[in-house]
């Protein structure tokens, strides 16, 4: 069988928050067995329960998939990090399946050439969802003028003037702080990020060059109004009101709950990654307040 599909649903299993961010449907899968696995995790995670090793055991019909021990296989074959290049190595084999199935019945059925591409136009189209036509764009504000206006929930910078001219960060929003060497970037960056923090969002820091002592001291500067100098040894260089007030810095900076991320060489599936599970995580801490 796959060992990319094994790897995917080995994935799944480990952290099944990937369940609801898949682009994957169960019938793109080529396995039999591997679809009716996954259709019962889309079940299971419908019905609230968790899609994990214990609870798949569960199941009634537990040996038609392999019994424990093909689950425990699974899991062995699981890589969160790469799950993004799963997905992609998934649809395309089932592309070319797709394309080898309309072909074989093209063929026996004496399709004309109009009707073979037609269908092949579908499977290339499929799970396109980035497509919209500009007379849909223009429908869709058409009555702007004459509408009450939503407000976007939007995390500020922090800077009064910079949030008149942007309106703060908003969601699906791409901001690039660009500048030469050594003009403070990071301290901007930093300043952003414990900002929206503060605002009730969940910061992450992902750091290819600096480490994260080296984060958390600039923080605690630039929050407490240290000269940033003084943080190679607080306890030689901070003064003794500067030391009455470092506690209350440490705990300003807990609440932002900001996670920071230091390894050298992070790709960007890695970053996509670690992103889904913090999502996940925080939205489960949400939960758990109800």
């Amino acid at each position: 069988m796959s060992v990319v599909e094994k790897a995917f649903l080995g994935s799944i299993m480990k952290a099944e928050y990937l369940l609801k961010d898949t682009v994957v449907q169960p019938e793109q899968l080529e396995s039999e067995r591997h679809k009716e696995l996954m259709r019962r995790m889309v079940e299971l995670n419908q019905a609230g329960n968790n899609v994990d090793l214990l609870t798949l055991t569960t199941l009634p019909d537990l040996e038609s998939f392999g019994g424990m021990s093909y689950l425990s296989e699974l899991l062995s074959f699981a890589d969160i990090e790469k799950f993004e290049g799963m997905e992609k190595l998934i649809l395309n084999q089932w592309k070319e399946r797709e394309k080898r199935n309309i072909l074989t019945l093209a063929a026996m059925n004496d399709w004309e050439i109009a009707k073979v591409i037609a269908q092949l136009d579908k499977i290339n189209q499929m799970k396109m969802k980035d497509h919209i036509s500009l007379q849909q764009a223009l429908s869709n504000i058409y009555d702007a003028p004459w509408e009450d206006r939503i407000t976007l929930k939007a995390a500020s910078t922090g800077i009064k003037k910079l949030d008149e001219v942007t309106g703060g960060f908003q969601d699906g929003e791409v901001t690039i702080l660009a500048a030469r060497p050594s003009m403070g970037k990071t301290d901007v960056m930093l300043h952003f990020a414990k900002m929206t923090g503060w605002a009730g969002f969940l910061p992450l820091v992902f750091s290819l060059e600096m480490p994260e002592k080296l984060i958390t001291t600039r923080l605690i500067a630039s929050t407490g109004g240290f000269n940033r100098a003084k943080m190679r040894d607080p306890k030689k260089f901070l003064n003794e009101k500067q030391k009455d007030k470092w506690s209350d810095v440490i705990g300003d900076l807990s609440v932002t709950h900001m996670q920071i991320f230091d390894r050298a060489g992070q790709t960007i599936a890695e970053i996509r990654a670690k992103t889904r599970k913090m999502i996940s995580i925080s939205l489960q801490e949400t939960h758990s307040f109800y």
